[in-house]
């Protein structure tokens, strides 16, 4: 399973903060491990992306309420081998998340070209793609790594998904000067007063193209099939989601690509129902072997298991066998394999059989004591309690 930190922890904030006190704790971390602040220093760019990482989950209602499910596991940890810090450059993480820290991000200089103005550009964000994946209990119970075919939107490989013909270099937008923004001074009663706003010309992305690629037509993405490999950890549930960072449809003339979000589907078992990480079978035994005992073979998740009928097994008494249920997702333990006791009453009987049955009626062996006439009574009531 995961080794990554625990995202509250990495922020130093309590399970129950708020989405303030969450953006406040990211922007402290940003500001302390910041690239610019601790220039060559490897292990404070590690931690500004892991706080990135952290915030990129937190700050999502949807996603902070899987991770707080589900764990790592259930944001994309485990289906992507990895998550949104290690596997988005410091460009992204700036381009994503640059906004909350106001137009100098904690009051440094620029880095990876994000200084300044230009982080008024607008940065494109592909769309999100949703795929439901059906899975057997077996496969849920080792985890399971498939190949799923997904139709999205990719860079064009003729223009490099810059939009421009053959590839080649955008202009600056004359307009913005390649900010993205522009900005108004105008003369009011209170004074000069200064306005930004998206640049027109550009829509926000600072660059402009000459020639349209006639393959995308200057959108810099197209439509194609492309086959993702995908990790399912074990113990998933019905309706779980899983996420891969950046595997989603790509983004108009560059930007950051969307996220693939993984549905899982529960294949119904023909022999056993699950209940959270137990399963349960319904085991149904001849009279003879109710009364004298016995041995009988139970099928499992992973296979068979012979199971020991003590002789007077009584209807409705439930058997386990330990850890042959399903893991948590977690990692903590595993699930025990409940069985269900029925017996089985012929509804056809020979002339010899029915007399075989008179005969053991007649027998106070066959006849209900108080005493477990009670105790049938007992457990019945307790189903109404």
């Amino acid at each position: 399973m995961s080794t990554k930190r625990d995202y509250y922890e990495i922020l130093e904030v309590a399970k129950t903060a708020t989405a303030e006190e969450i953006k406040k704790a990211y922007r402290k971390k940003a500001i302390q491990y910041h690239p610019d602040k601790n220039p060559g220093n490897k292990e404070s760019e590690e931690k500004f992306k892991e706080a990135a990482e952290a915030y990129e989950v937190l700050s999502d209602e949807n996603k902070r309420a899987r991770y707080d499910q589900f764990g790592h596991a259930g944001v994309g940890g485990a289906a992507s081998g990895g998550g949104f810090g290690g596997g988005m450059s410091m460009d992204d993480i700036f381009s994503q998340f640059g906004d909350i820290f106001g137009g100098h991000f904690g009051g440094f200089g620029g880095f990876g070209g994000f200084g300044g103005a230009q982080r008024g550009r607008r940065v494109n964000r592909g769309s999100d793609l949703r795929v439901k994946v059906k899975l057997s209990l077996k496969e849920i119970l080792n985890g399971v790594e498939k190949k799923i075919k997904v139709k999205k939107y990719v860079s064009c490989s003729h223009c490099d998904g810059n939009g421009s013909e053959h590839g080649t270099s955008l202009s600056t937008c004359s307009t913005c000067n390649g900010s993205g923004v522009v900005t108004r001074v105008a003369n009011t009663i209170l004074g000069q007063m200064q306005t930004s706003s998206t640049c027109p010309t550009c829509n926000g992305e600072g660059k402009s193209i000459s020639k349209k690629c006639a393959h995308c037509n200057g959108e810099g993405i197209v439509r194609e099939e492309e086959v993702i490999n995908i990790r399912i950890p074990a113990g998933v549930a019905e309706g779980m989601q899983l996420s891969m960072s950046g595997k989603g449809n790509a983004a108009r003339r560059g930007g950051v690509n969307g996220d693939l979000l993984i549905v899982i589907e529960e294949e119904q078992d023909p022999n056993l129902i699950r209940d959270e990480n137990d399963v349960i079978y319904n085991l149904f035994l001849s009279f003879p072997t109710a009364a004298l005992g016995g041995a009988v073979e139970v099928p499992t998740i992973d296979g068979f298991a012979k199971v020991k009928i003590e002789p007077g097994t009584q209807p409705g008494k439930v058997l386990r066998l330990r850890n042959k249920g399903l893991p948590s997702v977690n990692g903590y333990g595993r699930g025990d394999e409940l069985i269900n006791v029925n017996v089985y009453v012929p509804e056809n009987l020979t002339d010899k059989e029915r007399k075989q049955l008179e005969e053991m009626n007649r027998s106070e062996s066959f006849v209900p004591s108080a005493s477990a006439r009670k105790s049938v009574f007992n457990k019945f009531r307790k189903m109404f309690d």
